[in-house]
Order: structure tokens, then C-alpha cells, then sequence
């Protein structure tokens, strides 16, 4: 239990609540962020921004947003598009599983709801990629439904605000989270001098978690629930929400080969499911730790020229010699969730006709047209810079 922090059953009374979301409304409407998506009431526009906003920042998200409604307008664009279309637009974005339930979801609006994005709520959970916090944020936000939504930033106005200190990934602690916000999007529900009072709240609490609930140094000075936050008067809101040790980073050293011909290089898409599935990338293969630190092995090269196989696949006992000469471009640090790679990247150039590795020989402008992943979008831009 935390200090100064008594742990009871939160019970919020109809006069408290109406009064916090009144608050919260006007606090809103005088410091909400202009954001294009709050410019429209269209839901496929709005139901785009969610997906995108995923464990992604606003200021990340902005430029992918606006990029991707002049390219795909509506729903039957995006049921229509090329899957390297789809990637390229999303290139960067990182979590490329959301793009492609994107398209899932699309055409399965187009089948079944005539190109236009559900209404109720049971039918946008039903969506691939949508749960039951994204679900919500469409219906409140594109519907004015009375529908609570518990992200990141809402989980930490709510157990600040009402000092729950369980930790909000354990069952019984998260439903008294969706619990409060269920009863206070209610609530917002029931005010008649508010225009869309649900949009407005739900979007109202993800605008204070991002700009005064921070996770390190809130502002409470500037918040307009400090006096009703239990953190703030406890004098502990940075102990909110409570927060289990992170797992330590897994490093992982990878060899990459950028292999020249003609002005052409050497790159293969990978495989349709996985870790950046469908994007393309140059030859490369992890690394034991006896491999690390020297330079590249023969084992080595052949196992990233043959797409991972050992060297021994009959299948790959035809791909030709390995080549001559390699030389170290740079080395690049990436991560990926709790993985840490360190890139060891190296060049050459092919003279002859080349051997037939798994992959394809593309042009710079070619590359740059290809969804890459965003450790081998790296080494591109240093190649344009050559």
C-alpha cells in the first residue's frame, strides 16, 4: 500500500462525477490540441487516427495520418490496395500487424456493412484490430456514444485521481478502472448544455493523461482536477499508476550484406507472418555470440545469402561463390520492443553475373519505393548519401 494512500472500494456519487467531468469538459474546450483528426466527424477518418495512435505519439502519428487519407480517402481504397502500397504508407510506424488488420477489417466492412464503418459497438469489436478500448473510441468519438476507453493515459488520470494503487495490467484492478471510466463517460452522457458531451469527455481524459498526467513530473499546478486527486494530495503522484519491474533488454548482434551489381542491390521480402512480416530488407542472419566481434565468417555470409538455411541445404549448394571483397559500411544500433540489435553492416561489389541467391537486384529508386524494415531504412539512407 502507498503512503498517505488508503485502499477502499471506489465509490463515486453522481454529484462527484457530473462535477469532475464538468471540469474536464471546460478544461478541454479551452486547451484541447488542434489535431485534424478532431476536425471531422468522419469515423473511417477517426477509426484510422486510433489504429495509428496505438502505443504511437501524436507528434509521431501527424504527418502518417494526413499522407495516408489523401492516398486512401475511404474505406473501399483501403479494401483495394496493394499490400506494398498499404506497407510503404505505414513505413515507420512500426507494429506493421496493424496495417495489415487494417485491410482485414476493411474489406470486411465493405462485405458486410456496404463500405461504411459500423455504428454499434458490438459490430467495431468484431472489426480485426479493433478491442474493446479502440471499439469504444470510435463509438464515443465518431457517435457520441456513452462508451468508457482505457488507454495508457486514461489509466493514469484514473488511478491518480481516485488513488488505485493494484497494478492495471492485473484483472481485478483493470475492471475498476473500466468501471470509473464506464461511469463517468455515463455521466457525461446525461449533460444537456454540452454539444457530443461524450466525444468531448472521453477525448478530454486522453488530452490530460498526454499533456498534465504525465508519467514523470505531472503538472498538477495546471490540471483542473487537483483538488478532487487523491495522488496529488498524498504528495505521490509519480507512484501511479503501480508499475512492475521491466524484463531486461535481450541483445542480439546481426550481420547485414549490401551487395552492389551494376547498380542494383541485393534485398528479399520476408515472409508473410512475423516480426516486420512482408517488408523488404537487405541479406542478413543473426549471429552466435562466438561470431560476434570479428569480422564475418564464411558460415556466416553463406547462411545470410541463403535467407537463414544452413550452408549444407541442398537446395542452396548452387547459389554460387561468396563474394571476393567485403568492406565495413557502419555499424547501427536498433531496437524493437526489448530487443537491442547491433547491425553490423558490410558492402561489396559483384563483377560478375551474380549468383543465384534467394532475393531480388533493385535499383536505389526502386528501394526507395519499397516498404523497408526500419533498421535496413537506415542503411538505405546512408546509401543515398554515398
Amino acid at each position: 500500500m502507498l503512503p498517505g494512500v488508503a485502499q477502499r472500494p471506489v465509490r463515486l456519487q453522481p454529484r462527484r462525477a457530473r462535477a469532475l467531468v464538468r471540469r474536464l469538459l471546460a478544461w478541454f474546450a479551452a486547451h484541447a490540441r488542434d489535431l485534424p483528426w478532431r476536425r471531422t466527424r468522419d469515423p473511417y477518418a477517426i477509426w484510422i487516427s486510433e489504429i495509428m495512435l496505438q502505443q504511437t505519439q501524436v507528434k509521431t502519428v501527424l504527418p502518417y495520418w494526413e499522407r495516408w487519407m489523401r492516398a486512401l480517402p475511404d474505406v473501399g481504397a483501403v479494401a483495394r490496395a496493394r499490400s506494398v502500397t498499404l506497407h510503404k504508407l505505414w513505413e515507420g510506424l512500426g507494429y506493421y500487424g496493424r496495417v495489415r488488420n487494417l485491410q482485414r477489417a476493411a474489406r470486411r466492412i465493405v462485405r458486410e456493412h456496404g463500405g461504411r464503418v459500423p455504428e454499434r459497438f458490438e459490430e467495431l469489436l468484431a472489426l480485426p484490430g479493433v478491442g474493446r478500448y479502440t471499439a469504444g473510441a470510435i463509438a464515443s468519438i465518431a457517435f457520441n456514444q456513452p462508451r468508457p476507453v482505457l488507454d495508457g493515459n486514461v489509466t493514469r488520470v484514473l488511478t491518480r485521481l481516485f488513488g488505485i494503487a493494484g497494478d492495471p495490467r492485473e484483472a481485478q484492478t483493470r475492471a475498476r478502472l473500466w468501471a470509473l471510466a464506464e461511469m463517468l463517460v455515463q455521466e457525461a452522457a446525461r449533460l444537456r448544455e454540452w454539444e457530443r458531451p461524450c466525444s468531448q469527455f472521453n477525448q478530454a481524459l486522453m488530452e490530460l493523461g498526454a499533456l498534465i498526467c504525465t508519467p514523470r513530473a505531472p503538472k498538477c499546478a495546471d490540471c483542473p482536477l487537483q483538488t478532487a486527486c487523491t495522488a496529488h494530495r498524498a504528495g505521490r503522484p509519480e507512484s501511479f499508476p503501480a508499475r512492475r519491474r521491466a524484463a531486461p533488454a535481450l541483445r542480439k548482434r546481426v550481420l547485414v550484406l549490401v551487395l552492389a551489381y551494376r547498380g542494383r542491390f541485393l534485398v528479399r521480402q520476408r515472409p508473410p507472418t512475423g516480426v516486420n512480416a512482408r517488408l523488404w530488407e537487405f541479406p542478413n542472419v543473426e549471429l552466435a555470440g562466438s561470431e560476434a566481434g570479428a569480422g564475418p565468417s564464411r558460415d556466416a555470409l553463406r547462411r545470410a545469402l541463403c535467407n537463414g538455411q544452413p550452408s549444407d541445404a541442398p537446395a542452396r549448394r548452387d547459389t554460387g561463390p561468396l563474394p571476393s571483397t567485403l568492406s565495413r559500411l557502419t555499424t547501427l544500433q536498433h531496437s524493437i520492443t526489448r530487443y537491442r540489435f547491433t547491425l553490423d553492416v558490410y558492402g561489396g561489389e559483384i563483377s560478375d553475373t551474380p549468383p543465384r541467391w534467394p532475393g531480388r537486384w533493385l535499383s536505389l529508386r526502386q528501394l526507395q519505393r519499397l516498404p523497408l524494415a526500419g533498421a535496413h531504412r537506415k542503411i538505405l539512407a546512408r546509401l543515398m548519401l554515398r
